[in-house]
Parts: C-alpha cells; structure tokens; sequence
C-alpha cells in the first residue's frame, strides 16, 4: 500500500527491511550487555533474536550502520507521553516503511486472500523483553481472555476487528501461525496494526494470566485486586495491561526499547530491549543506542530547553514559528535543525461543535452559511505571510496536492468579508448591540470562545489574527486554554463552542484507504464528537446523527467498506470531500508547514528531509529510531 507520491517525500536515503536467516552475518553481541552474558544472568544474542531476524539494509551514505552506546535525552510536555516510546520504537506486526508501504515487522510474513483472510505467521525464537516465547498463544489469549470477555471489554472487540456487524473467525494454525477470517473484506486491518496508536492483537499471555480468574480461580483473583486496592479483578488486569500507555514497567514489550520508570515520574528511562528482533547487516542486534531518557518539562519552555542543548532529539512542542529562535542556537549546542513537511489536511483548523448543548447556538452552529461566513472572514494570507514565511498552503482542511483524490476547487480559499457579513444578513442575524457585536436570534452578543489545548503559542498567534477580521463582521473571538485532558472532556461533554486543533489525520489518502475520518466515527472527531461517541460504543452512549447530510457520510463510509471496485471507492472518496468543502463541517486556516526536527549533530541517520505525520507515520516512527547512533 504505497501513500506518498516520491515528489512530496525526498528523503535522500531510505532504510530498506527484508527478511533474512540470522547467518547471513556473523554475530556480534552488544557491548553493554556482555557482563550479563558472561554472568549467565542474560543469553548470547545468538539465542537472544529470532531464528529469522529482520535484517535492517543500509545502503552505506548518508544512512549507514552504526556503532552501539549510549543514551538519547528527549523531552516531553506530559507524563502520558511515556506512550511515545510506543510510537517512536514503531514495532508492529505489519509496519510502515519509510515509503509508506506496508511491510512485515515483528511477523515474518503475512497472507491475505479476497481481503478478508489474513494469515500471519510469527518468528521462530521470538522474545518477549523479560525472555519468554511469543507465540500464537499471545494471540489466543487477546482474542479469547481480553476482547471477547465482558468483563474485560464490555463493548466486546475493537470496531477495527468488527466489520458489517461481524467479527472474525480467529483460529492458531500451529504455534507460530495465527488466522483471522471475516465473512467480507476487512480494509481497516493492516493500516490499525500499522498506527502510530497501533491495534494489538495480542497480550504477553504469560504475565497477564496471573490476574485473571480463568487461570487462577476467582477468589485469588479477587483476593489479589482488593490487596492491590482495586475494586475488581478486571480493572487490575486492565491498569495492568498497557501495551500502549507503556506506563506499567513490569508488563513485558516487543518494543525496542522497555520503560524501566513506574509512574508517577518526572524523568523516564527505558532501556535497551535485549530480546529485540532487528539485527544490521553486520551481525548486530538493534537497537544501536542503550537507553532513551524522557524527561517532563513545561510545554512552554521545551523549544527554549531545545535551543539550548538540553534534547538530542526533538519535534514535540516545537513549532514552525520556534525556528528562528533554534536556527539562532544550532551552531553553539551543535545541533541541526531540519524542516520536514507535515501531511495533516490542515495544520491547524477550527472545529464548531455541532452537538453543543445551547440549543440557540447548536442550531447557529449548523448553519452551513454561519461556517462560510466565518471562513471567508479569515485571512490567511497575512497568516501565512506573518507566521509561516509564506511557506504554507492557504487551503481548507482537506487532502494534499500529493494525494490522487486531490481537488484543487476543493482546496482553494476566499478572503472576502463583505460576502461574509452578506451570508449572516441573509441568516437573519441583523440585529447588532452597542458594542458592534451583531446578536443571537435570543438576544445574546455572538462572542465565539475557542478553546485551545494550550500547549504553545502558534495557536494562539493565529487566533490574534483572526479576531481582527472577525470583528470587522460583527463577531468576538475569545480564547480559552486548558489542559489536553480538560480540553478534549469539555469537547465531548458538549460545552465547548468551537476548539482549534489540526485536521485530517492523513492528508495523503488514496482510494483504498479508510474515509473513516471524514464520517462520524470517532469522539476525537472534533466537531461532532456525540455522533462519534455513538458510532464507537453502538449506540449505547453519545447521540445518534440528526443531520442529514452526516448521516449520508455515515451512510458513504459504509458502502465504501462493501465497493467491490477501485472507481467505487474513489467516487465515494470524492463525493464525501466534496460534502466537506460545501459544508465546512472544519474550518481550515493552513496545511503543509514545514515541522522543526531538532538533532544533535552527533546523532547519526536522522532524515534531512522526510514528511512528519502522525498517522501514518507515527512521526519518528517509520525512520526506525532504533537504528539511530551517536558517532564519537
């Protein structure tokens, strides 16, 4: 599956994975790790890796094989993002490579037939972190102890693995192999076991078996939550399970790198995972460095810790408008400062909620005319130009020129005030108050409070412009900054507004990917999250579609999943981008900025140039951090 045209992704070199037999290189243990193995406390690397490691290929210039040691210092605005770990380690069963084609990870290979059969068959001598086989009982015990039991997953498996209404057929073929079948095509599989927020399908079976009641009776199982103050025995195996949160040290990982540091923490370590199933061309295991430090700081001052030498590896926190300021510092912290471009279909974009709980404002808010006048009214031009250098696209939240779906009449923008103010007039909202501020149809000032997550100040910056324009028609822009957590809740509870955020995951689509994005599917969907809240838990929380037009989206991502042609699914694509623009569910103010990628100079096989994007990409992710190095 092949997503970015080469035009929008130059990177000069690319790390290229294949399979092969461990003897295709002589063995060389890690030196960090060689007391342990004379000790015997740890096994030589021989027994360490796969009997079939995927063997890493460099082609020797500006991205070559590296050497092993030491510790990469980073820096995060939050505890939470321990998870990066997760996402920047980027092992998965299928993955991403850096050409955005889907290739076999931590499985040796994978079948599909009719797109609705997959077969996967795991690596022979594969390890979990602390030792222990991994085999197709890890994926058993998923399917059968986690997904499937109500205790455990009330709502019953992921919506990823539910399709038509219909899970899969799940079968372990012989310890190695596994099959999932469902009775229609599954598109969704891969690219969720691909995510930067990836869909694991299986559990460290052996850990998670002692805190549940199948394998060590109820009443131990009882007696072990009450000891470990929980109120069940389902929610200690749950606050144990955290694949992803990676917040539980003793849970056993696939990642190349384990957290060691039990929350709560202010500092991070993780240390080399001595089981990992990558190897380089020369014999050596992955990853090349021993140890990633995560360090919290205030989000608002890690661009200034950044320019001053204190990460070796940054882009979280840091923003388009900090590279003046980090250029200015590069040379005297001896650290480069590359520009990747992002891929997002905005990079910033502003969401009215159509399910706020003020019924004057909800039904202002689902006024199509209202969101057109309150686009036309931005000038994003000046944006660009005052905050971006002019680099960025002055378009709506929408696909890329990059991608094939892209439509340049879909795309385009218009800063025209007096079409703005003509649209509200012809709304009825005539009516203006002493302060220039035009009136609700209930008498009300129409002041709009966007809330931000307030993590920087881009945000912010952009917002300052706007109020001015806004103004000129009759509307106060306020802002509001809160948590992430804060903020995400107002949204979903309904008393947020309107939010600024970015916008399309992904930017670079083709036909045969999920529209899942542009139809109510997700809470995290910014300007319908109670729709969304409904599509994810079947409708047993949040509120089912009452507009028609969203419930044709809904109605266009379900046919997508059953079109049996390419064409089909691209008039689909097509049809829900065009109901998008005319209806300007988002409002884009920008897309394509350039994303600062700060690195120490003596960190070796970072990209100069590569495309920064969450999903797909999970940002560092598809470069394989794992086979970053220090030089000397």
């Amino acid at each position: 599956m092949k997503i970015v045209s080469s035009r929008f992704l130059s990177i000069a070199v690319l790390i290229l994975l294949a399979v092969a037999p461990a003897q295709a290189a002589v063995l060389h243990e890690t030196p960090s790790l060689e007391a342990a193995v004379k000790q015997g406390t740890l096994p030589p690397v021989a027994q360490r890796i796969p009997e079939s490691p995927l063997v890493v290929q460099f082609d020797g210039q500006s991205m070559r094989p590296g050497r092993h040691g030491g510790s990469l210092n980073m820096l995060i605005g939050r505890p939470k993002d321990i998870r990066l770990l997760v996402v920047y380690g980027y092992a998965r069963l299928i993955g991403y490579d850096s050409n955005f084609d889907l290739k076999p990870d931590i499985l040796e290979s994978f079948d599909i037939r009719d797109g609705r059969i997959f077969t996967f068959k795991l690596r022979k001598g594969h390890r979990w972190s602390d030792g222990q086989p991994f085999t197709a009982e890890d994926f058993r015990y998923y399917w059968e102890d986690v997904a499937n039991n109500q205790s455990l997953a009330p709502s019953g498996p992921p919506r990823d693995m539910v399709v038509s209404g219909h899970p899969p057929q799940f079968e372990v073929l012989d310890e190695y192999t596994v099959r999932y079948t469902w009775p229609v095509p599954n598109p969704f599989f891969l690219p969720r076991l691909a995510g930067a927020s990836p869909l694991f399908i299986y559990r460290p079976a052996h850990y998670l078996k002692q805190f549940h009641p199948r394998y060590v009776g109820d009443s131990k199982a009882a007696e072990r939550a009450e000891a470990e103050g929980q109120r069940s025995w389902a929610a200690l195996h749950n606050r144990r399970d955290n694949l992803y949160k990676f917040d539980n040290p003793d849970l056993p990982t696939l990642q190349p790198w384990r957290n060691t540091t039990r929350p709560p923490a202010t500092r991070f370590a993780a240390q080399r995972n001595p089981y990992f199933h990558r190897i380089d061309s020369q014999g050596r295991q992955l990853p090349y460095i021993d140890e990633v430090v995560l360090v919290q700081a205030d989000g608002r001052l890690i661009s200034a810790k950044t320019g001053a030498g204190e990460s070796d590896l940054q882009s979280r926190n840091i923003s388009f408008n900090d590279y003046t300021f980090l250029k200015d510092g590069s040379k005297r912290n001896d650290y480069d400062v590359h520009l990747w471009r992002t891929a997002k279909g905005a990079h910033l974009a502003l969401f009215p909620n159509l399910n706020h709980n003020d019924p004057v404002w909800r039904k202002v808010m689902r006024d199509r005319r209202f969101r057109e006048a309150l686009s036309l009214a931005i000038d994003r031009p000046l944006i660009n130009q005052a905050l971006y250098f002019g680099l960025a696209l002055e378009h709506h939240n929408t696909v890329l020129p990059e991608s094939p779906l892209y439509d340049e009449s879909l795309a385009l923008t218009e800063f025209n005030v007096e079409k703005a103010n003509a649209l509200l007039d012809e709304m009825g909202l005539t009516e203006w108050d002493d302060d220039e501020t035009r009136l609700l149809p209930d008498g009300r000032p129409i002041h709009i409070i966007i809330e931000t997550a307030g993590e920087d100040t881009e945000q912010t910056d952009v917002l300052e412009l706007i109020r001015d324009d806004w103004a000129k028609m009759g509307v106060k822009l306020f802002t509001k900054p809160s948590q992430r957590e804060v903020f995400r809740n107002r949204i979903f509870s309904g008393e947020t507004l309107m939010s600024i955020w970015f916008g399309l995951e992904n930017g670079l689509p083709t036909a045969d990917m999920s529209p899942e994005e542009l139809a109510p599917t997700s809470q995290l969907q910014l300007q319908w999250p109670k729709w969304g809240q409904y599509f994810e838990t079947k409708g047993k929380s949040g509120e089912a579609p009452d507009m028609e037009i969203a419930v044709e989206l809904a109605r266009l991502n379900e046919t997508w999943l059953n079109a049996s042609t390419r064409q089909e699914r691209e008039n689909i694509w097509r049809r829900m981008l065009q109901i998008h623009r005319d209806m300007l569910f988002s409002i884009g103010i920008v897309s394509g900025v350039l994303q600062p990628v700060v690195a120490k100079r003596k960190l070796m096989n970072v990209p100069v140039k590569a495309v920064y994007n969450w999903d797909p990409g999970a940002q560092f992710g598809v470069y394989r951090p794992d086979t970053f190095w220090f030089a000397k």
